[in-house]
């Protein structure tokens, strides 16, 4: 009997899935992460796969993508293959394999019995639905469910977990007993977009595949492929490029919420500081309140704690090319001219990114927040003497 497909197939929403783009599971080219393919391949291609792999990186830069494409190669490469020409199996150049294939189809359905999808699940019940804020030790059980099925003849299993990261103590202990006696033929893909918060005897079980921020050519090409559409101009997609630190999830929420005219709102309404002008300060922080102004509030506070990294980067290493906003790289080289402001800046975005989180944890007014936030940012320039 063949395995059962256990948390893929769901009619449901998919906390792994970004809005209505399509799932990493549907997309079939991987932008800007040659280098960690070719070191997976290169220890397929070794004989000695590693069970355990650790995939990781910052959100949004193709490590699921990655993982996905992975599982699809594991499960449609036999475990005997035929003899090449001279005798020998041939060694795969790619982890490419074709849409039409039968595992690249049933995966894509959500049907593989041969692969096994750990995250965090959707619940109707109590109202209102939502997703579990983890994954819990009752979705980490699953695996002995799985385990239970033997794997179709000759093929590997795999079990890809997105992410880690969110798993509770728990279950992130049940996790490691199968790190610590894995079932035979099994290969275990274990995204973390933070890997230092993980057990460490989690990390040393896997092998680190590390991912890297997507250049502006391998950004543009998957937005592209998300179905999304860069800005036109040049300067435009170098602003995006680097607001969004390479990652393509951050990258499409700055497209659909107008993120790039929001930082260069945030770069004027700062331009004068100390000073700042309060009715601009208020009508900006008047337009994150109300419950359909929660995705506006979470980008403002997310872009003025990029537009700080940016300040204190910029007294540390200079100013950026190319700037992300007309008069940002005027802006940032007189509020950090050396490193000693550039510490100051650091400690701010700290201080202010907790305070932020913290607030929209308990349901703090969205608008004095950022007014808030606005106002110890011109204190903390006013201090500084600037």
């Amino acid at each position: 009997m063949s395995a059962a497909p256990l948390g893929v197939a769901e009619e449901m929403p998919e906390a792994d899935r970004l809005g209505d783009y399509p799932h990493p599971r549907h997309t079939e080219t991987l932008y800007g992460q040659e280098e960690a393919e070719a070191r997976f391949l290169a220890a397929f291609n070794s004989g000695r796969l590693p069970h355990a792999w650790l995939i990781t990186g910052p959100r949004g830069i193709g490590k699921a993508t990655l993982a996905w494409r992975i599982a699809r190669f594991l499960i449609a490469t036999p475990l005997a293959q035929d003899e090449g020409l001279f005798g020998e199996p041939e060694m795969p150049e790619s982890l490419e394999i074709d849409a039409g294939h039968p595992v690249a189809r049933r995966i894509s359905a959500g049907s593989e019995g041969n692969l096994m999808l750990l995250r965090r699940k959707w619940m109707e019940k109590p109202a209102p639905a939502r997703f579990k804020t983890v994954i819990d030790v009752e979705s980490a059980r699953d695996l002995k469910k799985f385990f239970a099925y033997s794997a179709a003849e000759n093929a590997r299993r795999v079990v890809l977990i997105d992410s880690i990261d969110e798993m509770n103590a728990s279950a992130a202990n049940a996790v490691l007993k199968v790190l610590e006696e894995p079932p035979e033929n099994t290969v275990l893909l274990l995204i973390s977009h933070a890997p230092a918060a993980l057990l460490p005897t989690i990390r040393s079980r896997c092998q680190v595949l590390p991912c890297a921020p997507l250049s502006e050519a391998a950004l543009t090409a998957a937005l592209r492929e998300a179905g999304a559409e860069p800005p036109e101009d040049a300067g435009q997609r170098a602003a995006l490029s680097a607001l969004s630190e390479g990652s393509v999830a951050t990258a499409l929420q700055l497209i659909d919420d107008e993120g790039l005219a929001l930082y260069a709102a945030l770069v004027a309404l700062f331009r004068d500081l100390p000073r700042l002008d309060r009715p601009a300060t208020l009508a900006m922080a008047a337009k994150c309140g109300g419950r359909d102004a929660q995705d506006r509030f979470r980008l403002t506070t997310r872009l003025i704690d990029t537009l700080l990294a940016r300040i204190a980067r910029t007294g540390a290493l200079g100013p950026p090319s190319p700037e992300a906003a007309p008069g940002e790289a005027a802006l940032l080289a007189r509020l950090a001219p050396d490193a000693a402001r550039a510490r100051a800046w650091a400690e701010l975005a700290a201080t202010l990114g907790a305070r932020a989180r913290a607030g929209a944890a308990v349901n703090l007014d969205a608008p004095a927040l950022i007014t808030d936030i606005c106002l110890k940012i011109s204190e903390a320039a006013a201090e500084m003497r600037l």
